[in-house]
C-alpha cells in the first residue's frame, strides 16, 4: 500500500501507520492533543497559579511580616504590588488574618 497523502501539507513526510500519523518520526496519535498544546496549556497554567497563588500568598506574608517597619519606599512598592495581583488577593482574604496584635489583655 502506497503512503497516504499528508493532512498537514505536501513539504512534510508522512505515512498513515495503523491508524496514526507519522510525521519525521515523531507518531501523532488520533483523538490526542498534541505536545505543543500541551505545552501552551502548561505554561498557562503555570503562569496562572503564580499570579493567583504563589505570589499572592508571598505578598501577604512580606506585608504581614514588614508592616510595621516598611520604610515609604517599600510600602509604595508593596502596594503597587497589591493593585497588579489584586484577584489573588481577594481570592486568599477570606481564610488570612492581618489584624495586628494587641497590647495585652484587657
Amino acid at each position: 500500500m502506497p503512503p497516504a497523502r499528508c493532512p498537514l501539507g505536501g513539504h512534510h513526510q508522512a505515512i498513515l501507520d495503523s491508524g496514526g500519523l507519522i510525521v519525521r518520526g515523531s507518531v501523532v496519535l488520533p483523538g490526542l492533543p498534541s505536545t505543543d498544546i500541551l505545552l501552551a496549556l502548561g505554561a498557562a497554567v503555570a503562569l496562572g497559579g503564580a499570579y493567583l497563588v504563589v505570589v499572592p500568598l508571598a505578598l501577604y506574608w512580606w506585608m504581614n511580616r514588614r508592616w510595621m517597619v516598611m520604610g515609604r519606599l517599600e510600602r509604595t512598592g508593596i502596594y503597587g504590588l497589591v493593585f497588579l495581583f489584586f484577584p489573588g488577593l481577594i481570592l486568599f482574604s477570606p481564610f488570612l488574618n492581618l489584624r495586628l496584635a494587641g497590647q495585652g489583655k484587657a
